[in-house]
């Protein structure tokens, strides 16, 4: 009999994990002190942008690549993937702007006047060039974190509304993913605050994430249907947890309105933030100190390289792969 995995923290890379363990036929249980996804997790604030080339602005290679992954395996959880890619643009005086990321970036092509106003003529209205970037994708999180809730109680896994170490003889191994909370074995783990605005809009329409550059204030948008988009892009080394300043709230609008000025009559719905784990290098990390295996620091692909760090936790646990990519030794 396959030995039982517990899984500390239920957050996307907790959920993600027990999806490929249960999917090889490991038991497993996954302790959370709340007992469904919500504003306790980092990942609830995502933007759920499956865009690894995008992301290749400023990201390491294995981002890039192992990113490729993730909008085949939540399409294959039966998440619902929205495959119409990515558009970057940026306002006339920062063109620049636009020129240094196609730079930067692979798997993009140059739209103007038609073919933009096809695409999105929202945008089109302000902006007279995009990067399209057609292969990328986007997720709801917040439903994708139900349904991975869902299907892994529908198939037998035990959920405990505790985070605890669980102790005990026979115990088995312990897999960690509690994000920040983990620093108390992860010294070198840091916080990385991103806020978020949640809009309601009748007057704008877009099909696909739009990510606006700008030296100062860069931002994305990602529609969630229904009039709603989510804004956010705020990157403040921070482990504050909770609360977006005034300032960035502004920033945020102020950059919507920029990229189509109907946001101006849009409703706040929301307001929120939280820090996002990183290691030094802002890579995510598999890491054994004894029985436990530490699996954190996803930055701000969260969304994104989920599938890929749990398909190699499960072929660590399995042994199907001694030494997998993102294995790191602990010294300490």
């Amino acid at each position: 009999m396959t030995e039982a995995i517990t899984i500390r923290g239920a957050g996307v890379v907790g959920l993600c994990v027990a999806t490929e363990l249960m999917a090889r036929g490991v038991p497993v249980t996954l302790r959370d002190p709340v007992p469904a996804p919500g504003p306790h997790a980092c990942s609830w604030w995502a933007g759920g942008m499956l865009a690894p080339y995008c992301e290749g602005a400023t990201a390491e290679e294995p981002v890039v690549r192992l990113g490729h992954e993730a909008a085949d395996w939540w399409a294959a959880q039966g998440v619902d993937v929205q495959h119409h890619g990515s558009l970057v643009v940026t306002l006339a005086r920062d063109r620049r702007e636009l020129d240094q990321f196609a730079r930067r970036t692979t798997g993009h092509r140059l739209v103007t006047g038609a073919d933009l106003a096809k695409l999105e003529p929202h945008v089109a209205d302000r902006h007279d060039r995009a990067l399209w970037l057609k292969d990328e994708a986007h997720i709801d999180p917040r439903a994708a974190l139900r349904h991975l809730r869902t299907q892994l109680e529908d198939r037998g896994a035990r959920f405990e509304e505790t985070d605890a170490a669980p102790s005990g003889p026979g115990i088995g191994t312990v897999i960690d993913c509690r994000g920040l909370a983990a620093q108390d074995a992860l010294p070198d783990l840091r916080g990385v605050k991103g806020e978020m605005v949640v809009l309601h809009s009748r007057d704008v329409t877009l099909t696909r994430p739009v990510r606006l550059l700008h030296p100062r204030f860069p931002l994305y948008i990602v529609p969630r249907g229904d009039g709603i988009f989510m804004l956010g892009a705020t990157q403040i080394e921070s482990g504050e947890r909770g609360r977006a300043s005034a300032r960035s709230v502004m920033e945020l609008l102020s950059a919507a309105y920029a990229l189509s000025p109907a946001f101006g009559e849009a409703e706040v719905i929301e307001i929120g933030a939280d820090a996002r784990p990183a290691f030094p290098d802002n890579l995510p990390r598999i890491t054994r100190k004894g029985d436990t295996l530490h699996v954190n620091g996803l930055f701000r692909h969260g969304f994104l390289l989920s599938p890929a760090v749990a398909r190699q936790v499960a072929g660590l646990v399995l042994r199907d792969n001694e030494r997998p990519e993102l294995y790191h030794e602990d010294h300490a």
